[in-house]
């Protein structure tokens, strides 16, 4: 097998840095059964003539809930590492070890945050998020904070982005997770490049058909981990990236503008909410 179609076969060797792909993980949902209870009801006595029941009486009209309060917050308001970005995405899992998280797009304007996308369902490491500065090369968990983007990317070409584009033209080009490597977390052209052993190979599709460079491990601190992004989703959990449906994504990444300081807030409610 060449190395191309061995590039173009893999589907979830996607992101995260030295861990390789991860295997989908199943995730079912137990709900217990709820018991239905009869209520007797009281018999009449035979002798009682029937009675006519009077009419029912008008329903009152349904309450309605008052509209909110001016200046109530936002959700983004709750959101750690916020800063003077005007556009925020929030990644949101419910505990350690879940797989999925929720997503959600915010930006601001004069009258202030405003929802723009979401809540979706995002897919995360196959280990779930890591606790804040836990995060290591390989270890399949998604790191938790705030975090700007870098460039976006694809196979594909450019989908009509305002961040700077790279185009994934083959499998020379792969991103650099081997921690003792001077070139560590970066993206790597073998051509012209020597990048550690068993690098990232880009040119993975549909995972890498689009995606985003999650800023994280920007100082290429050895093992910290590497190579997380926000790219399309092949249906399970990642190897510490963030992952949508491909049409989910492109609508993300045409929208965010590098003049509005975009971040993505990502990590375990109540660790990364205030």
């Amino acid at each position: 097998m060449t190395v191309l179609a061995l590039a173009l076969v893999v589907g979830l060797a996607a992101c995260g840095g030295g861990g390789g792909s991860s295997a989908a993980k199943a995730e079912t949902s137990t709900r217990p059964s709820v018991a239905s209870t009869t209520t007797p009801s009281t018999v009449a006595p035979t002798t009682a003539p029937p009675t006519t029941a009077p009419p029912a009486a008008t329903t009152a009209p349904p309450a309605t809930s008052p509209p909110p309060a001016a200046g109530a917050s936002s959700p983004v308001d709750g959101l750690v590492g916020v800063g003077s970005a005007r556009q925020v995405i929030s990644v949101i899992a419910d505990g350690y070890g879940q797989t999925t998280a929720t997503f959600t797009a915010y930006e601001r304007d004069g009258n202030g945050w405003k929802q723009v996308f979401g809540p979706w369902t995002a897919n995360v490491g196959g280990s779930g998020f890591a606790a804040p500065d836990a995060k290591r090369e390989g270890d399949g968990r998604t790191p938790s904070g705030s975090y700007p983007f870098d460039f976006f990317f694809g196979v594909l070409g450019n989908p009509g982005v305002r961040f700077a584009y790279r185009d994934i033209t083959g499998p020379q080009i792969v991103w650099d997770d081997d921690p003792g490597s001077p070139l560590y977390n970066t993206w790597v052209d073998t051509t012209t490049q020597t990048p550690g052993p068993s690098p990232e190979p880009m040119y993975n599709t549909p995972a890498y058909n689009y995606g985003a460079v999650i800023a994280y491990n920007a100082a290429r601190t050895s093992g910290l981990g590497s190579a997380i992004f926000l790219h399309v989703s092949t249906g399970g959990s990642t190897a510490g990236c963030v992952a949508l449906p491909q049409g989910q994504l492109l609508d993300v990444l045409r929208w965010l503008d590098p003049a509005q300081q975009p971040r993505i807030v990502m990590g375990v409610r109540g660790v990364v909410t205030q």
